[in-house]
């Protein structure tokens, strides 16, 4: 259900965009999620079919780009993609030290008309 109000802050970015660059219609949305963001892909797409219904943006692809979970370890420094509920370093078994990836959620571009 969270999906609901940042769907309708993008389609107000979209929207934005596409009339400050007086386009006819929106053609594509390229959006950028993080594997640990929350966020449902299909939720999104569910609510911007019904927020983008009657605007320049209501016939447009939306392409969803899903990034990893990405950390460092605290005791070795190495880089991994931490996979379910382990979130262990696999080479040491030290903890996390750092979320690198996978909190992303951003428009990456539009294509207009």
């Amino acid at each position: 259900m969270h999906e609901l109000p940042v769907t309708e802050q993008i389609v107000g970015i979209v929207l934005d965009h596409a009339r400050k660059a007086k386009a006819g219609r929106v053609l594509k949305i390229n959006l950028v999620i993080g594997e640990l963001s929350g966020f449902s892909g299909e939720s999104i797409q569910f609510y911007f079919d019904l927020f983008s219904k009657g605007t320049e943006a209501e016939e447009a692809l939306l392409f969803i780009s899903r990034v990893p979970a990405r950390a460092r370890c605290q005791a070795c420094k190495q880089e991994f993609n931490p996979e379910g509920m382990n979130w262990f370093c696999p080479a040491c078994g030290g903890p996390i030290e750092e979320i690198l990836g996978g909190r992303e959620f951003y428009i990456e571009s539009i294509e207009v008309e």
